[in-house]
């Protein structure tokens, strides 16, 4: 997206112009909008500057860690090299979701009260937008410190105690001033951000390439066969598959996009600047652990790596966390809004800031938190993976019709009340596909009785979001069967808002 106003253009009148940047959502001030509706004559933007917003966000180190994880696990080169692939297909789901934005006005945290209702979508805000939220923060700022520390000491020898607290609130100030300033600021920056480190990469993948064992097997007497191939098989999807899952918010990014644009469009640009880096790093991951130890990656690729280089690489990883943190923290922001805090968008993001950077000290400073709540977040697929599935099943059942007016209604009498104020096929869907998922998980902290009797196969991201999915659309069919002779006398926009 080019930001900025265009000159009126005189002698074509009859063509479309791109509108400026209004004075509510502009690059280098704070956005004063927050989780309201966005009105047409304040729409601006094209859906491919979407690209660079998710692509800046997912050149992060945490794929590469992925990648060499399933060398670890056992697979081979081409296995591993599919399971990257297959996992991250989920980028079409996050991109499919994406299309509310432009139609609704309004961020995903506000479009799942359809979902929810009133009162069940705050709860869901609280506990999926901005708790698991708030911890991934934390991780991917203990994962950025971590680099920065280790950038330190490759220069000066020693990281002080004092250097590293100062390093983790630089990294924190960066990432939380730009969330703060906002959606327009964010997609400026990104364009930057994206070609810097997509150049960073191109890098990274000339001297991983240039080492990789092509023919890489395990020995015979340790290759997997059979059922217990599938199993690792689908314990790497899922671990693949967690990253595009976490991301259930793509309509906070295009709510500014006009609402007649291409919904093929924001679509594609958005699942393509998630997919393409995920999979180039996990590629890389994959190609690394086939010449060196991957328990270790920050350390292991050194070795890969010219000495001129690794700084940078170390620098990447630093910013690649900030990038990522940026979205996470700007959503965050919005979810304790879309939970009923009645605070402005920019004292969320920096209440969000002031947690998530207490839990990184905590995590580095005193205690090994840092790999329990790592363990914690393995099993938080089992929950946004149904979550996704039925976001992306409510678009399909309403066609993608979203009124943004009805959806900021919340009164009681409104289209999304429901039942006192919650869903009831929504939540039943979600509870269910969660607990279901559960039961066929297979992480550091718990190992699901139904994932244990397939010999560990790990089938909670593909089993939860197909029950939960399926649950919602036949309790909501069900739903508007039962509540159709009495929404009757309704004007007709409600009726679609309610039931359609």
């Amino acid at each position: 997206m080019t930001n900025g106003s265009m000159m009126t253009n005189a002698i074509a009148p009859q063509h479309a112009e791109r509108p400026p940047e209004p004075a509510s959502d502009r690059a280098g001030k704070i956005e004063t909008h927050g989780t309201d509706y966005i009105p047409d004559a304040e729409r601006h933007g094209r859906a491919r500057s979407l690209f660079s917003v998710w692509a800046a966000s997912n050149v992060t180190y945490l794929y590469l860690v992925l990648g060499g994880t399933l060398i670890l696990l056992g697979l081979n080169l081409f296995e591993a090299l599919a399971v990257v692939v297959a996992g991250n297909v989920f980028w079409l789901l996050v991109g499919f979701l994406s299309i509310t934005g432009p139609v609704s006005g309004s961020p995903s945290e506000v479009v799942t009260r359809t979902m929810y209702g009133i009162r069940g979508n705050r709860i869901f805000n609280l506990v999926l937008g901005w708790v698991i939220g708030v911890a991934y923060e934390a991780i991917n700022l203990s994962i950025g410190a971590l680099a920065g520390f280790a950038l330190v000491e490759l220069f000066f020898g020693d990281a002080s105690f004092p250097i590293q607290v100062l390093i983790v609130l630089v990294t924190a100030l960066i990432t939380f001033t730009i969330s703060v300033f906002g959606h327009a600021t964010i997609v400026k920056l990104s364009g930057w951000f994206t070609w810097v480190l997509l150049a960073c990469l191109a890098v990274l993948a000339f001297f991983v390439v240039q080492h990789a064992n092509f023919s890489y097997q395990l020995p015979p007497d340790q290759q997997l066969h059979g059922g217990a191939l599938w199993a690792v098989a689908a314990i790497g999807f899922t671990i693949i598959a967690s990253s595009p899952l976490s991301w259930g918010t793509g309509a906070d990014y295009s709510r500014y996009l006009p609402a007649n644009i291409s919904r093929k469009a924001v679509m594609g640009w958005t699942a393509l600047g998630g997919f393409i880096p995920a999979v180039v790093l996990g590629t890389l991951g994959v190609l690394a652990g086939t010449v060196v130890d991957m328990t270790d990656p920050q350390s292991s690729l050194s070795t890969l790596l010219p000495a001129w280089f690794y700084p940078v690489f170390l620098l990447v990883i630093v910013v690649g966390s900030i990038t990522n943190n940026v979205l996470t923290a700007y959503s965050t922001g919005l979810a304790l809004l879309a939970a009923g805090i009645p605070w402005k968008r920019s004292v969320t993001v920096i209440f969000d800031a002031v947690i998530a950077v207490a839990i990184t000290s905590y995590a580095l400073f005193i205690s090994n938190f840092f790999d329990t709540l790592n363990s914690i977040l393995e099993l938080t697929v089992a929950l946004l993976g149904p979550a996704l599935a039925i976001y992306a099943a409510d678009i399909v059942l309403r066609r993608n019709s979203y009124d943004g007016h009805q959806l900021h209604d919340e009164r009681p009498n409104s289209p999304f009340w429901y039942f006192h104020g919650v869903n009831l096929p929504g939540v039943t869907a979600l509870v269910v596909g969660t607990g279901v998922a559960v039961l066929f998980a297979d992480t550091t902290l718990f190992i699901g009785p139904i994932s244990q009797a397939l010999g560990g196969a790990d089938l909670s991201a593909i089993v939860g979001p197909l029950l939960a999915a399926v649950i919602y659309v036949v309790m909501t069919i069900l739903q508007r069967r039962a509540t159709r002779p009495a929404s009757a006398d309704r004007t007709e926009p409600v009726m679609e808002g309610a039931a359609r």
